[in-house]
């Protein structure tokens, strides 16, 4: 493997000449695939993989160096163990489908600067600077598509590693604050905004890359806080990007020009305001970490897709691939356990839309798009019967999606005021899921739902 120095060496020379042969955006331009989310808004389950020099395993992604946890050099040292001999992107993606997982989304590039493709613009990528010493972002792109899943793929936009990235401040800045103190964010002397020129055609670059060889359905963005959204000049991008690919869809992290918002490690505690997507990780880390045990149980995992459904988003499921790409067992026995459970109750789950508001059902729901068809998420025993406000439409039918018809009544109500008696549903012992249950109720017409009536007097 080549040293650090040799490999950033090309980076300038290759960043200038791209000044030159990269077009501009042109500017306005619209649109042209309105409804290129629609796959997206069914999906609801995507697997999110941080692979790179850091799958090592002794430390963070990218941030153990930033930090100061262990120096530069060690870091990207790690790349000499990045051999990718058990890398078989075939059956990654049999397990992410055997998952229910409808796209997946792999780090291209982390904010290191390590890329897993060939990139022509840096000697810093797996081909070239790694034992595994070919492209691995192609192959993975192609077992995807033959699995019918769609293929997303995650770009730093900052880069640590590039020498002209740390090169200017945004427009206020104090210099006294501590954050303007790492070297690898931002210029310790004078700026240069011709350095920043350069990387900017970089980052164009590889994107350019990323786009004309592996068509991606979705890019993942990250690394976008050290910059302003005018210094990214992410208008110009997003609009480049359409052109490039005018179906691609690109997340939240390029300002105000992304297709969804990405809330990270959290669910919401009420539905954001556009699609979304949450990106939650299996055990506590991003990438590998052989320390790293506390993995979620299937039914915490279950419970996490449930919410994101019934909020009208999705859930993108981190997994942590070694050094040599093999999926950890750990990683396995969740998305193997996810998978009994969504494919069970596939119906309630994909190509749905967000379910009723809190205080309606204590638990998630979905609606079928045609919103003739509630779904109810039990996490909990439900100690024989459970309850739902607020439906005005006659109850055709009830069920256990996967099982058996159920017994159901309304109770009280005051029709004078519209507003309906409370649904009760026998829940019998045999008919529950051991990760949640999810019963099924088919109404006569589009949802009709109550709100609390107006008070006089």
């Amino acid at each position: 493997m080549l040293p650090v120095s040799r490999l950033l060496k090309p980076l300038a020379v290759a960043a200038s000449l791209l000044l030159s042969v990269i077009p501009a955006a042109r500017a306005g331009a619209a649109d042209p695939a309105p409804d290129r989310m629609q796959w997206f808004r069914d999906a609801k389950l995507g697997i999110f993989i941080h692979w790179g020099i850091y799958s090592h395993g002794v430390g963070s992604e990218s941030w153990a160096f930033h930090n100061g946890d262990t120096t530069y050099e060690a870091y990207m040292s790690q790349a000499g163990t990045f051999t990718a001999s058990a890398y078989h992107p075939e059956e990654w993606a049999r397990l992410f489908s055997e998952a229910g997982a409808r796209y997946a989304v792999l780090t291209s590039k982390h904010h290191d600067g390590f890329a897993l493709w060939d990139t022509k613009l840096s000697k810093l990528n797996a081909k070239d600077g790694s034992p595994a010493g070919r492209d691995l972002i192609g192959p993975y792109c192609e077992a995807l598509r033959k699995e019918g899943l769609k293929v997303g793929l995650y770009f730093s936009n900052l880069d640590w590693s590039h020498p002209d990235y740390a090169s200017v401040l945004p427009p206020v800045a104090d210099r006294s604050d501590p954050q303007f103190k790492n070297r690898f964010g931002y210029p310790q002397g004078p700026e240069n905004p011709e350095a920043w020129t350069r990387f900017l055609a970089f980052h164009r670059g590889q994107l350019r890359e990323l786009e004309s060889r592996f068509k991606p359905d979705l890019i993942w963005f990250d690394g976008d806080w050290e910059r302003t959204e005018g210094q990214w000049q992410f208008k110009e991008l997003r609009q480049q990007l359409l052109e490039w690919n005018p179906d691609g869809i690109v997340n939240g992290r390029i300002g105000k020009y992304g297709d969804y918002l990405t809330p990270e490690q959290y669910i919401p505690l009420v539905p954001p305001p556009s699609v979304w997507e949450l990106c939650a990780t299996v055990n506590d880390s991003w990438g590998y970490q052989i320390k790293d045990h506390n993995f979620k149980s299937v039914r915490q995992v279950v419970r996490m897709l449930a919410e994101c459904a019934g909020m009208g988003g999705n859930l993108l499921l981190d997994v942590g691939p070694r050094s040599d790409g093999s999926i950890p067992d750990e990683d396995v026995q969740v998305l193997r356990g996810l998978g009994r459970w969504t494919h069970k109750h596939a119906e309630a789950l994909y190509g749905t839309v967000a379910g009723l508001p809190g205080g309606y059902f204590y638990g998630a729901t979905t609606l079928s798009k045609s919103r003739d068809t509630l779904y109810l998420f039990c996490f909990d025993r439900p100690n024989g019967q459970v309850a739902v406000k607020g439906i005005r439409n006659p109850v055709l039918r009830v069920s256990v999606v996967g099982g058996p018809e159920l017994p159901s009544r309304k109770i009280g109500g005051a029709e004078w005021m519209r507003m309906p008696g409370v649904l009760w549903i026998d829940v019998p012992e045999s008919a529950l899921d051991s990760e949640a249950t999810v019963i099924k109720v088919e109404l006569k017409g589009p949802l009709d739902l109550a709100t609390e009536p107006e008070r006089k007097g």
